[in-house]
Order: structure tokens, then C-alpha cells, then sequence
């Protein structure tokens, strides 16, 4: 789910859809800053994405 989206027929439109990347840039950006991120799914309803990020202490 978090994997890039690659559209093997490019002449698709937008109309149908982004390009499929926008999960894979928001985990890799949870990654770095060394968070998780979780999806909550149920079919017909819709899904749920959370993600939680370290607590960074104050640098004086």
C-alpha cells in the first residue's frame, strides 16, 4: 500500500486518478523522522491513515 504506483498505460488522464505517489512520499518522510505509520481499513467505508513521530527535546 505504501509502494509507489507505476500506471503501465500512459494514456490514462488524470481524470482517473493521481499518480499514485503520495503514500509512499508521506511514509518515506515518517521513516526519516524514525515514526510509524498505520492504516485502518473497512471495506465500503473508507480507510484510515495515523502516523506518530518522536517527541523532540529542546535544544538549548
Amino acid at each position: 500500500m505504501f509502494e509507489r504506483f507505476w500506471r503501465a498505460d500512459r494514456s490514462r488522464s488524470r481524470a482517473f486518478g493521481g499518480s499514485g505517489i503520495g503514500l509512499a512520499i508521506v511514509k518515506s518522510l515518517v521513516d526519516r523522522h524514525g515514526g510509524q505509520i498505520f492504516v485502518q481499513s473497512e471495506l465500503g467505508r473508507g480507510s484510515t491513515f495515523t502516523f506518530t513521530m518522536p517527541y523532540a527535546e529542546e535544544r538549548l
